[in-house]
């Protein structure tokens, strides 16, 4: 397990060059598994950060549903709509992967629990079926309101997946499906849907401000704010931001995947109080789903930009 040696957490029996590796610069942890990568972390004590491509826009993925989840919480709050009305995805609705996306069959499930699909399991259809619900219009307006200019919200996840059908050439979601494994890596990454310009997006940055007003209650009524954070402590996804760190150390967190993009953003709360605030996204050139070398520098990079912050530098 790893344990803190002065400004830095160490594995026992780690190879040296695993070691080095915690001292590298965040730039070099990217370059060493082929991807580009973005981080930002702040320190939400006195406000010091670090980072690399801080403002660059970058894809969202399923980083989206945090903004969703926290306008069906201020929704909720407001009694504008209510948590146990029922919801249901129908076989049109289920596009494949987690949750309900993949199920055999309809289910039916309440809104306030398809919230907790989309969040801990990163369901795509339990998105979706909130989006319908919550109104993409009041999500964009949510990120106006909360300062979030350079952040940009095309719609669900199932606009994403439309998007990529249609730039494909595709007449469905079947001949998608079927299509897609024979794609290039070059024919899927220049479509809309992983073009930070053309999708939902937004920047590192912008992506800590909005766990930092999260954190403090102040990106919606106290009890909005406090029902996103517990629902992201349980992201079932460990593999990125929590694998860096050892299991004293609290994360609530969200993961974004797209082909070529893997993302997350979240808090990191250590033992004595201190708390970060921190994004990373990476794109690559590969379509291969399982990456395990990007996922740890993904938490490598985190842990990384959080050792770089110059605490208490005007």
């Amino acid at each position: 397990m790893p344990v803190r040696h002065g400004s830095q957490w160490i594995t026992p029996g780690a190879t040296d060059a695993e070691q080095a590796g915690d001292a590298a610069p965040v730039e070099e942890i990217f370059r060493a598994v082929g991807v580009q990568g973005w981080v930002y972390a702040r320190c939400m004590d006195c406000g010091a950060d670090a980072g690399s491509g801080a403002d660059e826009p970058v894809v969202l993925a399923s980083v989206v549903k945090v903004p969703m989840v926290l306008e069906f919480a201020r929704q909720v709050v407001a009694g504008q709509l209510d948590p146990a009305d029922r919801v249901r995805a129908g076989a049109g609705d289920r596009l494949g992967g987690i949750g309900t996306a993949g199920c055999a069959d309809d289910v039916e499930l309440s809104l306030r629990d398809a919230a907790y699909f989309a969040l801990t399991l990163s369901d795509n259809t339990a998105a979706d079926l909130l989006f319908d619900r919550v109104g993409l219009d009041n999500v964009r307006s949510l990120l106006r309101e909360l300062g979030l200019t350079a952040t940009h919200v095309v719609g669900p996840p199932r606009a994403v997946v439309q998007s990529m059908a249609e730039d494909i050439g595709a007449r469905d979601a079947a001949e998608f499906a079927r299509r897609f494994p024979t794609l290039s890596p070059e024919e899927v990454l220049r479509t809309r849907a992983l073009d930070p310009h053309r999708t939902s997006a937004s920047t590192p940055r912008e992506m800590v401000r909005l766990l930092t007003l999260l954190a403090e209650d102040r990106a919606g009524a106290a009890e909005a704010c406090r029902w996103v954070r517990d629902l992201m402590r349980q992201q079932v996804s460990w593999h990125r931001l929590a694998a860096a760190f050892p299991p004293q150390v609290q994360i609530w967190a969200k993961t974004g995947t797209l082909p070529g993009v893997r993302n997350e953003i979240g808090v990191v709360e250590y033992p004595d109080g201190k708390r970060y605030a921190v994004a990373v996204f990476t794109r690559g050139s590969t379509l291969a789903q399982r990456l395990p070398e990007v996922d740890r520098a993904i938490g490598a990079a985190a842990v990384r930009a959080i050792e770089s912050i110059a605490h208490g530098l005007p």
